[in-house]
């Protein structure tokens, strides 16, 4: 197998969570260009239909499936219908997720909970239904945040605690299921990329915390997707229980 060969994903079925907009259905386009058919999960089934299409204009299949992944039986529903229609799942892009932005001392325990659910449950879920499927050489990736390591300069605890858990969960998942079952697991902690979230930061944020970015920009939304084309692939193949920090040298400056 030559180098370029080992970022290929043909003849491999990826799941991806959060796939109806931004980051997530980047992530989706660009493992349907190294060779996967995909299955899509978000909450806004309206918006899956244009990720499904567009996956499939690149040549692979694809099915779109209405998922809240704080649900734990919409998460086995979502794999189930992965095994109905391709059956197998190789590949798990934990990629779902939301913001908040509240001052500690006025975020409700339901708000807190919500973020949690979504963005820790919600991986935990997920990677619960895929595991029991996947067989040896498959991949999971639970999309964390730069500010699982540093902080942002928002009111950010409920969104913080959540992407630093992801950390956590990726070490021990991949100790429980890396020696014995062979799949590796991994974490992907993005900085500043245009997306609908950097979309809602308050009016000078980004100019603000540019000086922290050491690559002067915010990233790309394909710069982050071929990053995790590299840890699905086989050219990861050897790398199990790390974080992957894309973020222009952020968590450094």
């Amino acid at each position: 197998m030559s180098v370029l060969d080992r970022f290929r994903l043909d003849g491999r079925v990826a799941v991806v969570t959060g796939a109806s907009s931004g980051l997530g259905a980047a992530f989706a386009t660009a493992v349907a260009e190294a060779g996967a058919d995909v299955v899509l999960g978000a909450r806004r089934a309206e918006l899956l239909e244009a990720v499904r299409t567009a996956v499939e204009e690149l040549g692979r299949r694809a099915v779109a499936v209405r998922t809240d992944v704080a649900e734990p039986q919409d998460c086995r529903a979502l794999i189930d219908t992965a095994m109905r229609t391709f059956g197998r799942v190789d590949i798990l892009v934990n990629n779902a997720g939301v913001s908040s932005e509240r001052p500690a001392t006025e975020e409700t325990p339901d708000q807190f909970r919500e973020v949690l659910d979504i963005n820790l449950n919600g991986s935990y879920w997920m990677a619960q239904a895929a595991g029991a499927v996947m067989l040896p050489g498959s991949v999971i990736v639970n999309v964390s945040s730069v500010l699982a390591l540093v902080t942002g300069g928002l009111p950010q605890a409920a969104y913080s605690a959540s992407k630093a858990g992801l950390l956590g969960l990726t070490r021990d998942l991949a100790q429980q299921w890396t020696p014995d079952r062979g799949i590796r697991v991994n974490a992907l902690a993005p900085g500043l990329f245009a997306s609908p979230m950097t979309d809602g930061y308050p009016e000078g944020y980004l100019e603000a915390v540019m000086p922290r970015v050491l690559s002067g920009r915010i990233g790309r939304p394909e710069e982050l997707a071929a990053a995790l084309v590299f840890l699905v692939s086989d050219a990861a193949s050897y790398i199990t229980g790390t974080t992957l920090t894309v973020d222009g040298g952020t968590h450094i400056a």
